[in-house]
């Protein structure tokens, strides 16, 4: 359901991306497929909009050189700081070779408030949530571990899944989890929600939506039922699907993109592929943008066989005209 590290297959040049990546403990998904549709250049400048632990950002900096630029985005204040020890940390022989480093503290949707119009050659959105979010039980982003229930990337603002869970009204829930989860059982789980109040952590909450739908079949039996709930929460939460809209708006994307400049994005479940999709096909109707994939690319086997979260990652890809 959402992004997460995973090995990428063994194909000419990757082999040093995959070294670095070790080193740091990340290697991030549909690595080469994302630099070649980004089409790295020396001197360029290529904005990442969800710098996470900057996997994707390291591999891009080594092909910037020093003339280049390379501008992160995140809204989490703790990836940022991770992503600036790695990415002023260049590895020894690139040392005097290394792009100019730019972190912004703020949403993707804002990007056109932080880069002049016509100014970048690339720009990447891998969404979703990242492995150091999920791993990170005091983040309260999965249901595996026992901890608080705030689910913001931005620790710094914003409502927390505690006070969505135990403030809005039984209809209010039902309707976030159906929307945003895709979750048929909704009605039941916001009931059930409703009836358990006060919920204060996560552990709480799957034990809740646990019993409250249970699976019925082998199908559901395949992922746990609090899953897509803590999905719709998350969403909510973090306004990412809001923000991917902006993000894809007239106002946005198109506006900081040089002419040819490259954008791809990198989708985890299908409320995010679908916007990608129709903000780019409108695109192309309308000459904003010529279409590089006209189906979404997708992780091989031997990256499956690695990571099985990179099942669900999708990229699509498009080229300002």
């Amino acid at each position: 359901m959402d992004k997460e590290d995973s090995r990428t297959d063994s194909a000419p040049g990757r082999e040093r991306g995959e070294t670095d990546s070790r080193r740091f403990g990340h290697v991030p998904v549909l690595l080469q497929e994302t630099i070649d549709f980004l089409a790295v250049q020396r001197g360029g400048t290529i904005i990442d909009l969800t710098l996470g632990l900057g996997g994707h950002a390291w591999e891009i900096a080594k092909r910037l050189g020093a003339q280049g630029r390379l501008i992160g985005f995140d809204k989490d204040p703790a990836a940022l700081e991770r992503a600036r020890e790695r990415l002023t940390s260049p590895p020894r022989e690139l040392v005097g070779d290394w792009p100019q480093i730019e972190l912004v503290h703020a949403s993707f949707a804002d990007v056109a408030d932080h880069v002049p119009p016509a100014s970048a050659n690339g720009l990447l959105a891998d969404l979703g949530v990242s492995s150091m979010q999920l791993e990170d039980a005091e983040r309260g982003f999965s249901f595996q571990a026992e901890g608080p229930l705030d689910m913001r990337m931005n620790t710094q603002s914003g409502l927390t899944a505690e006070q969505v869970v135990n403030r809005f009204s039984e209809r209010e829930l039902a309707d976030a989890i159906y929307e945003f989860g895709e979750e048929r059982r909704s009605r039941r789980i916001a009931r059930a929600i409703v009836r358990a109040r006060p919920i204060r952590s996560t552990a709480q909450l799957a034990a809740v939506i646990s019993a409250a739908a249970r699976p019925m079949n082998q199908a559901e039996r395949r992922i746990h039922p609090a899953t897509r709930t803590f999905q719709a929460l998350r969403i909510l939460v973090n306004r990412e699907l809001d923000d991917l809209k902006e993000l894809l708006s007239r106002d946005e994307a198109p506006q900081v993109l040089k002419k040819s400049g490259r954008l791809v994005l990198i989708s985890f479940h299908s409320l995010e592929d679908r916007i990608c999709k129709d903000a780019l096909r409108e695109g192309a109707q309308e000459r904003i943008y010529r279409l590089l994939t006209k189906k979404p690319v997708t992780a091989g086997e031997d990256e499956i066989e690695q990571n099985p979260r990179s099942r669900s990652a999708k990229l699509r890809a498009a080229e300002r005209i």
